[in-house]
């Protein structure tokens, strides 16, 4: 028979992070595979016995970019930037519509997925990052729409477009580190599943969607940026698109505060995380 090991008597005691956790990015990449199945599984539960299914992503921002033609197009005459004001608004709509979804399900996945979270060990931080990837693919086909309405009005793409992608990818970090701070929060605290949509709707009004940003002074542009930084994602959307005016300054100050909310969500996440499973 053989001998067994000698007990040397060494314990290893594995305990929960202290403090501000490093995010593990690596960790997250060698969970690929998990992530695109995420994002396919939420796709397909968002359309799942729907009689329009991929549709709602088309309808959605072009019924209220025709409700905002009307009363703020038509009726109140706000001014557009010398562009059609049915595409002025639709341009804006679609990265509205996008973020809008990205915030609603992030803000969401960790109550929603909370059977997942107590019984398989992953990295956390891959439900929200699905959740906000997934509306992307609503983005696309609501973009066919957009090109069709660009030709319609006389307005073909340029190559301004190609500066495109990266007001996307700022949007989504946007998304990404605002969602990371309500997941964690709303663990503990249920009230914001009730005050996202509201809040939102707040956003949307407080963003240039329906009028240009060129109604706030110049004076106030960074600071316009700062407090709202979808501001900046959607002028520079516009004028990748339509080639309004450039957000300039605005812009700037978008891109350096969703820098400081992606990381702190990030770590704030990454904090909170090991009492996901006890508190959801």
């Amino acid at each position: 028979m053989a001998n067994a090991a000698p007990d040397t008597g060494e314990v290893t005691v594995i305990r929960p992070a202290k403090g501000w956790v490093p995010v593990n990015l690596r960790e997250v990449w060698a969970y690929r595979e998990l992530l695109y199945f995420l994002v396919w599984r939420d796709i397909k539960i968002r359309y799942k016995q729907t009689v329009f299914g991929l549709a709602w992503s088309v309808l959605q921002p072009f019924l209220m970019m025709l409700v905002f033609t009307l009363f703020f197009g038509v009726l109140m005459k706000v001014p557009s930037q010398d562009v059609p004001y049915p595409l002025f608004a639709y341009a804006a709509l679609l990265p509205w519509t996008m973020f809008s979804s990205a915030i609603t399900r992030a803000s969401q996945c960790l109550v929603s997925d909370n059977n997942l979270i107590q019984k398989v060990y992953f990295p956390r931080l891959l439900l929200p990052l699905a959740s906000v990837l997934s509306p992307l693919i609503d983005f696309l086909f609501a973009f066919l729409v957009l090109l069709g309405l660009m030709f319609f009005y006389g307005h073909p793409p340029l190559m301004w477009m190609l500066w495109m992608p990266v007001f996307i990818v700022l949007e989504l970090a946007l998304a990404l580190g605002t969602g990371l701070w309500l997941a964690a929060i709303n663990v503990e605290y249920r009230d914001v599943g009730w005050a996202t949509p509201f809040l939102l709707q707040l956003w949307l009004f407080a963003s240039p969607i329906i009028y240009p940003a060129s109604f706030v002074p110049a004076q106030y542009q960074v600071a316009y940026g700062l407090i709202n930084p979808m501001s900046g994602i959607i002028e520079g959307f516009r004028w990748s698109i339509l080639h309004t005016q450039r957000p300039g300054n605005l812009f700037l100050a978008s891109a350096a505060i969703i820098l400081v909310v992606l990381v702190s969500g990030m770590f704030y996440f990454r904090r909170r995380e090991k009492a996901f499973a006890d508190v959801v």
